[in-house]
């Protein structure tokens, strides 16, 4: 095999079409572009994103850096330093919280969060615990039972 010998593959290769040259061309008079209008034109076509002149979606839509969501869930939340206060192997959930005067409002399920230090076992039942939370109250002898 020589250079000059060397061909595209059967196919690989095809003519460009040449609007606008006669009707026997296949392309001609509109070039296949239907009869007017801004796509129909020489040039480039409108940028990505035109919606024909109707407010486009990329300003429509806020521009924050997220979305607020809809439903968010929302915690009761209690530090682990305020748990400090209670008797040993005290069950703690949102109604024993509620009664002891450690939480005001009970809006939603019970969440651990882990400030503060605690020493005391307790057996806490709530939704969620954070990992520090988790880890002092077992630290201290406690447990974590999380409910759903």
């Amino acid at each position: 095999m020589k250079l000059h010998e060397l061909k595209p593959k059967k196919g690989s290769r095809k003519p460009r079409r040449r609007l606008g040259r006669g009707i026997s061309a296949g392309q001609g008079a509109s070039c296949g572009k239907g009869m007017r209008g801004q796509k129909a034109r020489s040039g480039p076509n409108p940028f990505r994103g035109f919606e024909g002149g109707q407010m486009p979606l990329y300003r429509r839509v806020p521009k924050l850096k997220h979305f607020t969501r809809v439903n968010p869930r929302r915690y009761t939340t209690i530090n682990v330093g305020k748990l400090a206060g209670l008797e040993a192997n005290t069950e703690v959930t949102l109604a024993t919280l509620n009664e002891a005067g450690l939480i005001n409002d009970a809006e939603g399920p019970l969440k651990i969060l882990g400030d503060g230090e605690i020493n005391v076992p307790l057996q806490v039942k709530a939704e969620a615990f954070t990992k520090s939370a988790r880890q002092k109250i077992e630290s201290a002898g406690g447990s974590c039972e999380v409910l759903t």
